[in-house]
């Protein structure tokens, strides 16, 4: 049963200064002694709360505040699957980890670390990275959080790509703590600058991951020019591009509100650093439009900026996209994490931390008084298909996830401690992570029927299929 207590203030001992280096005695031994707050085993309970709120009211007022004519896109997406409700249910497991205990190591956490957001996309200079990709939820917080949702996703992922049975994504996720403990390991003994430029290649010639990296090479900026725009009307196939419209996913907006989104571009790049600045001087907007994208984030204010530089065969896409608190920020203490006046800022810093090399255009602004983030909309960004992660890609794919996972919370935490707590020698993390997945996956498909059930009665309005 959870302690439904609020999380410990971390101790100086077990978390120093995120990003200070600890000595690897000292950290290994505040490692080991965070077992007598938690053990190992004990990670693997999970029970609902006695008084745990109806999910589906408890999602209600988590949305509220969002455009409310995009919310039944939302419920629609949600409603297809439990591996689709997982994706947009972050803030329901936000609220049932806060009640169980944790070591009270800190790391920059994700947030919303599951199969699909991790991904491709191009570095500044070109090549191809495989890393976290989504960090809307990002915050400073126990490590232990991140792992129990990325843990969880591959039990769902495994039953959404027709897995023989819940043995596979069990395994699946041995191998996924296990390749995180090893990497700790090796980690916790690298030298700050060799573990702050640290890539992870595995696995890039075959399996998943390179099938990722294949599909992220063909998602060109002029792909997206292809797929998102169209000629101007009345021009006979010249001059610049244009968005076209696929309502309700892709619109135009009035001229006052896409005013107020290139206006928005000013501050956006006095956040950028001054070679960055020189680059995006080149480029001149040309068109402004709305985006529905994710699942997760449906409701929130989304726009895309076109912009050209060299010509039409040079466009440039830009995403400003709004930022709401993360839904890990109610359960963590105060002074747990910095504050941020801006949510964009919270978001940008977050990627900047956990990625080795970030988008070259990441920033943030405002817009009528909402905090926003900016970066480029689909530079070679590719995600795995779920469905394509059967038999033995599943475990393959774990395998660099926890590597990739390690590396996030080695850079932004204690990796002595927590490779000192996870132990380097016991499979005992593995099993109990593996337990509390196949639990807590079978919480979230009760919820997930429970949305389905209320789209039925007329409770909750979904669009399905959009």
């Amino acid at each position: 049963m959870p302690n439904n207590q609020p999380l410990p203030a971390p101790t100086s001992a077990a978390s120093p200064p995120l990003g200070a280096a600890a000595g690897a005695e000292r950290g290994a031994a505040a490692g080991r002694r965070c077992r007598e707050r938690i053990g190992r085993a004990d990670q693997g309970r999970w029970t609902p709360a006695p008084a745990r709120p109806d999910p589906v009211n408890a999602l209600l007022a988590a949305n509220a505040g969002r455009l409310a004519e995009l919310l039944p896109l939302k419920w629609g997406r949600m409603a297809a699957s439990p591996f689709a409700f997982f994706r947009g249910a972050a803030p329901l497991m936000a609220a049932d980890l806060a009640g169980w205990p944790t070591t009270g190591l800190l790391v920059q956490l994700c947030g919303d670390a599951h199969v699909r957001n991790l991904g491709a996309y191009a570095a500044p200079d070109g090549h191809l990275v495989f890393d976290l990709n989504d960090f809307d939820e990002t915050i400073v917080g126990p490590w232990e959080w991140d792992l129990k949702r990325l843990a969880t996703s591959f039990v769902l992922a495994n039953r959404e790509a027709g897995g023989r049975d819940d043995k596979e994504g069990a395994a699946a996720v041995r191998q996924l703590v296990a390749s995180y403990r090893a990497a700790l390991g090796r980690f916790a003994g690298m030298r700050a600058l060799e573990l702050v430029t640290y890539e992870v290649r595995r696995q890039s010639k075959s399996g998943p991951v390179r099938a990722i990296l294949q599909k992220a090479e063909r998602a060109t900026a002029a792909r997206t020019l292809q797929k998102l725009t169209e000629p101007p009307p009345g021009t006979g196939g010249n001059g610049l591009p244009r968005f076209h419209d696929q309502p309700p996913l892709l619109r135009h907006v009035p001229d006052e509100e896409a005013a107020k989104v290139l206006a928005a571009l000013g501050p956006y790049r006095e956040t950028l650093g001054a070679d960055r600045r020189q680059v995006l001087a080149l480029y001149r907007p040309a068109d402004v439009a709305f985006k529905v994208v994710g699942t997760g984030s449906v409701g929130t204010r989304d726009y895309v900026v076109l912009l050209f530089g060299r010509g039409a065969d040079d466009p440039l896409f830009l995403q400003v996209k709004e930022e709401l608190p993360s839904c890990w920020a109610p359960h963590l203490p105060a002074g747990a994490a910095p504050g941020y006046a801006n949510q964009g800022q919270r978001v940008a810093e977050g990627q900047h931390r956990l990625q080795t090399v970030t988008d070259a255009f990441v920033g943030w602004t405002k817009l009528d008084g909402a905090d926003y983030l900016v970066r480029q909309l689909a530079d070679h960004k590719a995600a795995v298909d779920p469905a394509e992660l059967k038999g033995d890609a599943l475990t393959e794919y774990a395998l660099v996830c926890g590597e990739v996972l390690a590396k996030a919370h080695a850079r932004t935490g204690d990796a002595a401690a927590l490779a000192a707590y996870c132990g380097r020698s016991s499979d005992r993390l593995d099993r109990a992570l593996a337990e509390f997945a196949l639990a807590y996956a079978g919480q979230t498909t009760r919820d997930h029927a429970a949305l389905v059930a209320a789209v039925r009665a007329g409770k909750v309005p979904a669009t399905s299929g959009v």
